[in-house]
C-alpha cells in the first residue's frame, strides 16, 4: 500500500466522505478512506435524525451510518482505520502520513468533520468520563433516575437535553445567553419546561465542574450576575463544534480563522488535487443533508480532477 499511488485517499469516514466514496468508487476511481475512529462521524452517535430528506419519522443515527458505509462498500470502497497525521503536496501526487507510513495518491479528499466543543473550566478534563460527557446517546443511560446538567443552548444542546429527559429524574439547562435552538426544538422544549422535568438558566455561565470522591457532584454558576451552584450526578456539555484540522498544521492548505478549511464553490481548495467537503470546510451548514451533498459534488469535481491528472 505504501508503494501504490492510489487514485484518491479520503481523510475521514463520516456522511460527506462515505457519499464521495460512493460516486468515486462507481467511477472505478480507486478510493481508500482513512478513519481514526468510528465510521459515521457525529452522525453515528446522535440520537435521532429528524430532518434528513427521505426518512419521514426520522432514523437513528448509527442506522444512517451503517447503511452509507454498507453502500460504500458495495461499490468498492476500501475503509481503513488509521490516524492521519499529516498531509504534504508534492506537485502532482499527495502524501497522506497514516500511522507513520507514507501513503501517495493522485488526489485527497478531507473530510474529517468537527469535534465536541470544550468550555474549558476547571473540572471538565479532569473529571471527564466520571460525570463529564459529550455525547448523550453513548453516555445518557448511565443516569437513570438521576439530575444532569445540560451546557448550552444551540441545537445540540435542546435536543440532547429532550433526549436525556427519558432517563434523568430533572435536567438544569445552562444557557450563556438565550436559547438559540429552532422554533421546533423551542416548542418541544416548552413541554419539558412545564412539566419540570427541565429547568433552562438563561444568562448563565458555568464556571467549575466539583467532584465529590470521584464523581462530579456539583456545577458552579454564576446566572445574571449572582454566583450559586446547581447539584447534580453528571454535566453534559454541548459548545458548539470545531473543525478536525489540526493535523494540517505545515500542509499549505488554507484555513479560516476558526480553523475550517477554505473552498470554492466545487470543494477545491488552494492546493491543486486537494479537496475538502463537510462539516470541515469553511461555511458548511453542520448539517448531514449538506454534508452529503458536498461529499457528491467533490466526487464530481474530483473525477474531473483525475481525467486531465491521467491524460498529463
Amino acid at each position: 500500500m505504501a508503494d501504490k499511488i492510489q487514485d484518491l485517499i479520503i481523510v475521514g469516514a463520516g456522511p460527506s466522505s462515505l457519499t464521495a466514496a460512493i460516486y468515486t468508487t462507481r467511477e472505478d476511481i480507486g478510493t481508500v478512506l482513512y478513519e481514526k475512529s468510528a465510521v459515521g462521524g457525529l452522525a453515528a452517535i446522535t440520537d435521532k435524525i429528524d430532518n434528513y430528506p427521505g426518512f419521514p419519522d426520522g432514523i437513528e443515527g448509527y442506522v444512517l451510518a451503517e447503511q452509507l458505509e454498507k453502500q460504500a462498500k458495495r461499490f468498492g470502497t476500501e475503509i481503513k482505520y488509521g490516524d492521519v497525521t499529516a498531509v504534504r503536496d508534492d506537485g502532482l501526487t499527495k502524501t497522506v502520513v497514516v500511522d507513520g507510513v507514507d501513503i501517495k495518491a493522485k488526489a485527497v479528499l478531507i473530510s474529517t468533520g468537527s469535534s465536541y466543543g470544550k468550555i474549558n473550566v476547571p473540572g471538565e478534563a479532569e473529571y471527564y468520563g466520571r460525570g463529564v460527557h459529550y455525547c448523550a446517546t453513548c453516555d445518557g443511560a448511565f443516569y437513570k433516575g438521576k439530575c444532569l446538567a445540560v451546557v448550552g443552548g444551540g441545537n445540540s444542546a435542546v435536543q440532547e437535553s429532550i433526549f436525556l429527559s427519558h432517563f434523568t429524574s430533572h435536567i438544569d439547562l445552562l444557557v450563556r445567553s438565550t436559547v438559540k435552538a429552532s422554533d421546533v426544538l423551542q416548542k418541544k422544549l416548552q413541554k419539558f419546561i412545564d412539566d419540570k422535568t427541565i429547568t433552562v438558566h438563561i444568562g448563565t455561565t458555568t464556571d467549575e465542574i466539583v467532584a465529590t470522591g470521584n464523581h462530579v457532584s456539583e456545577v458552579k454558576i454564576t446566572e445574571n450576575g449572582k454566583s450559586g451552584s446547581v447539584k447534580v450526578d453528571g454535566v453534559f456539555v454541548f459548545a458548539g463544534l470545531k473543525p478536525n484540522t489540526g493535523f494540517l498544521d505545515g500542509s499549505g492548505i488554507e484555513l479560516d480563522e476558526i480553523g475550517f478549511i477554505k473552498t470554492d464553490d466545487k470543494m477545491r481548495t488552494n492546493i491543486s488535487g486537494i479537496f475538502a467537503s463537510g462539516d470541515v470546510r469553511s461555511g458548511a451548514t453542520m448539517q448531514i443533508a449538506c454534508a452529503v451533498g458536498e461529499g457528491a459534488a467533490a466526487a464530481h469535481t474530483i473525477r474531473d480532477y483525475l481525467r486531465d491528472f491521467d491524460k498529463d
